[in-house]
């Protein structure tokens, strides 16, 4: 197969140059939003426990989207088409409200790296990662949106223990945001609402109308 024959099987890829746009966009936030932000906090982050385990779940997030993504990408572009849309959909949205209403946390715990490795990695990941622009949560979201395309996607519904360690990752990274210190729980359940609500535009068969429904009516 020749490259003319590749770029024509795989034009989809142009739909991944999004991260010429989110990439800069989110690296400018984390170098200017760094004082005068709002703090995100509820009550019920005061009741969760840090536990540096969860480390382990927040990193494989990396994985878990990329795979999803590459997988659909070659596999089954209609999925891939409305994964990406909803994914990136979402973190523009996200970017727009961080740019438009700077926030933050203030509940970091002190991390001694030298106690064990999830430990140590946490503190770099602190290190690296500042405590800006957490609302909504783009692991959260991210997450959602991928369990859902593989719960959506026609060749993977065969694959019922694919699609429960699918959950059971969703859900733990979902909760590793929040055990690591490094959201809200608000931020989270803002991810929630907004992946509903993305659902419903993406997924909905009203915006794709079935032609042969359409053609009964037009009949009738």
């Amino acid at each position: 197969m020749n490259i003319k024959q590749l770029l024509t099987k795989y034009r989809h890829v142009w739909f991944l140059s999004y991260a010429f746009l989110y990439l800069p966009w989110f690296f400018y936030l984390e170098k200017t939003v760094t004082s005068n932000y709002h703090i995100m906090h509820i009550a019920l982050d005061d009741y969760i426990p840090f536990n540096e385990y969860f480390i382990i779940p927040y990193l494989m997030w990396f994985a878990y989207v990329a795979v999803s993504i590459c997988y659909f990408f070659f596999h089954d572009v209609k999925e891939y088409y409305r994964l990406c849309t909803m994914l990136f959909t979402g973190m523009t949205i996200s970017l727009v409200i961080c740019t438009v209403f700077p926030n933050g946390t203030d509940f970091r715990p002190l991390v001694d790296p030298n106690k064990n490795i999830p430990s140590a990695i946490v503190y770099l990941l602190y290190s690296a990662d500042t405590c800006t622009n957490v609302f909504p949560s783009i692991h959260v979201y991210n997450s959602i949106c991928v369990h859902i395309a593989v719960c959506r996607s026609e060749r993977l519904k065969k694959y019922g223990l694919l699609r429960t360690g699918s959950f059971v990752l969703m859900v733990s990274i979902c909760l590793a945001t929040v055990f690591l210190k490094q959201h809200s729980a608000f931020d989270g359940l803002g991810s929630i609402a907004m992946a509903y609500i993305m659902y419903q535009f993406v997924y909905s068969d009203s915006l794709v109308p079935n032609r042969k429904k359409v053609s009964e009516k037009a009949i009738s």
